[in-house]
């Protein structure tokens, strides 16, 4: 066998396609391969995006915001200092949540409770841990708060251990319009409808600071016309505790103390809508992490305002935090306005579910996407920042610009090609690494600003009221 006369052959093949590709490359799109096949494969894209963007991708808004100077109101006698476009916080949105960690700093009084709402960004408590780890280090409390009865990301998350069997009936509102019963705060609900085996739910605690024990474990239900149900705690309670379903939010208080572990085996309990168990002890302040893969932020604006009224009633939000974006870019248009118009109503709609909370906006990380051969930062990244912004704006909202904070342009490679590296391959989701720095970047604007409200505070008077046993405000 001739092998030089292969070789040559070959090198010539090689030659010829290298010299073919130089010659049509300019004739080549600029941005190759934008999103990775495993990327891509597992992205869940709510249908109310794709709605969206068919109903209102084509209109056109005017930005009457990009040189506007936002002069704040005076908030029960506290105002922060005007802000440019460029530069907005929002941190007068959040005075009465500084107040609640003022009350709980100096006086020890009342609790803090957060609803952090995301995407696959927070998976796995990503983020959300290390923020709560930061809060609670600061202000106290322990448990990691709010807990779906089943998850995706289970196995993943690092701050409990969580199992369950493989015959619960979850509902999502990502993937059902109309649900059998309404969605929890959570955005799920489930169902336990297998009469023929035990349907259960397994938790154990962590080494996780904060969270090496599960406090006060609580059940939370809906309502049903079922009133045979019954939970069984561990293997020694052989009675079980008595589900009510009696009005459309139910609890039911599992465990007085701290428990290590925690079984729950549900028994004649179909038609019951389950939502979650709650892990707090009812101290400082707590997190809950409502992360769903695949989520635009959307879906949010279809809760049913009385069951979120009563979720309110009963865990008393603070402050919800929103951060999404991942599941926006690279939907072949640079013009968000679509998105900014609804999710300003979102916002709108969750402060109804939710009333006097205040709300913090996480812009959209940096994502990187091949340009000529070279990963650069995508060019939605910027445009879709700008849109949460001005909703964030709108929607009178704090706003976090993640993407700026964590570097700008570029900072996506820098994060994913350092050594340790604080992204993943996809440069898009961050690791452990990258999902603490992330916490501390949000933790840090918000702490800083609760700084300068407790001097802006010291700066203030009371002022007599004429209504009764009412203190008002204003500046010295």
């Amino acid at each position: 066998m001739n092998t030089s006369k292969y070789f040559i052959q070959a090198l010539l093949v090689v030659v010829f396609s290298t010299l073919s590709f130089m010659l049509f490359k300019e004739f080549l799109p600029k941005k190759i391969f934008p999103d990775s096949t495993a990327t891509s494969k597992n992205r869940v894209v709510d249908s109310l995006l794709l709605e969206a963007i068919a109903k209102d991708g084509s209109i056109k808004e005017k930005d009457t915001l990009s040189n506007k100077i936002i002069d704040y109101k005076v908030v029960d006698g506290i105002q922060f200092p005007k802000e440019t476009f460029e530069a907005y916080k929002g941190n007068q949105y959040l005075v009465t949540f500084f107040e609640k960690l003022y009350q709980l700093e100096t006086a020890n009084q009342g609790n803090v409770r957060i609803a952090y709402f995301g995407d696959s960004m927070t998976d796995g408590d990503l983020i959300v841990k290390d923020f709560r780890t930061y809060l609670q280090e600061r202000f106290g409390g322990k448990g990691v708060g709010f807990v779906n009865i089943t998850s995706e990301s289970a196995s993943s998350r690092s701050s409990i251990t969580h199992e369950f069997s493989g015959n619960w009936n979850a509902q999502s509102f990502l993937k059902v319009k109309t649900p059998s019963r309404a969605f929890g705060v959570n955005g799920h609900v489930f169902f336990a409808n297998d009469t023929s085996n035990v349907t259960w739910v397994k938790f154990r605690a962590t080494q996780t600071k904060f969270a090496t024990e599960l406090p006060r474990p609580t059940l939370f239900y809906g309502s049903a016309k079922n009133y045979s149900g019954r939970v069984f705690c561990g293997a020694n309670d052989s009675i079980g505790r008595k589900l009510m379903p009696s009005t459309i939010l139910n609890t039911l208080t599992l465990a007085e103390g701290n428990l290590k572990n925690l079984k729950v085996n549900f028994s004649k309990a179909d038609s019951i809508p389950f939502y979650g168990i709650n892990f707090d002890d009812g101290k400082g302040v707590h997190v809950d992490n409502f992360s769903n893969r695949g989520n635009s932020g959307l879906p949010l604006g279809t809760f049913n305002k009385a069951i979120m009224n009563s979720f309110h009633a009963k865990l008393d939000y603070d402050l919800i935090v929103l951060q999404y974006g991942a599941n926006i870019l690279n939907y072949g248009t640079l013009d968000y306005s679509w998105y900014e118009r609804r999710m300003t109503k979102v916002v709108e709609h969750l402060k109804a579910c939710f009333p006097g909370v205040a709300i913090v906006i996480i812009s959209t990380a940096d994502k990187s996407s091949k340009y000529d051969l070279e990963m650069k930062t995508d060019a939605a990244v910027i445009p879709l920042n700008m849109a949460q912004k001005r909703y964030a704006i709108k929607s009178e909202s704090s706003f976090v610009n993640l993407f700026e904070l964590m570097g700008g342009e570029g900072s996506m490679v820098k994060w994913v090609e350092t050594a340790p590296s604080k992204a993943n391959k996809d440069y898009t989701h961050f690791n452990h690494r990258g999902a603490k720095e992330v916490a501390n970047i949000v933790f840090s604007q918000l702490n800083q600003g609760y700084e300068l409200y407790k001097n802006l505070r010291k700066k203030r008077k009371p002022v007599l009221s004429t209504q009764k046993d009412k203190t008002n405000w204003q500046e010295n």
